[in-house]
């Protein structure tokens, strides 16, 4: 796989997951009964919300508008020194490793939707490997090279 397929497919991963939490957070946001879902609120008998606000809110912000602007950093290699505090990859820049971060929420996401639902979707398993095929992608070796450190 060329180097610009494989960032073009990680970019489409991340911008198609952040559009889809935009739509999906806006609409918890604007129903939080879940009602424009058809989301009854038995489902969050488990957890600690009350209605859909929160989790609407968590949605839009960290799996819709995060990955968005990821997009736009990796695209441009935007220089952060305060992003580059919080980078755990010294070898790599930061929005790579922030792509790592992102599928890794996306899991913990999933993870406690099953968790207070104490159901499994079809959706879940997709968003599950939706979370490998962006690791799995930033793990590419035209990707690392990409977005390697160049140490002199």
């Amino acid at each position: 796989m060329s180097t610009k397929t494989a960032r073009n497919t990680l970019m489409f991963l991340l911008a198609a997951l952040g559009a889809g939490a935009i739509f999906g957070g806006a609409v918890l946001i604007i129903s939080p009964s879940g009602k424009l879902f058809g989301m009854p609120l038995y489902l969050l008998k488990n957890s600690p919300f009350l209605d859909f606000l929160l989790p609407g809110l968590i949605l839009f912000l960290l799996l819709g508008l995060a990955p968005g602007l990821l997009v736009i950093a990796l695209l441009r290699k935007t220089e952060s020194a305060f992003a580059e505090k919080f980078n755990m990859f010294s070898d790599m820049r930061w929005q790579w490793g922030y792509t790592i971060y992102m599928a890794s929420i996306l899991i913990v996401w999933i993870q406690a939707e099953m968790f207070f639902m104490q159901a499994v979707h079809w959706s879940h398993a997709l968003y599950m490997v939706w979370a490998m095929a962006i690791i799995y992608m930033a793990l590419l070796p035209q990707i690392r090279n990409l977005y390697r450190l160049k140490h002199s």
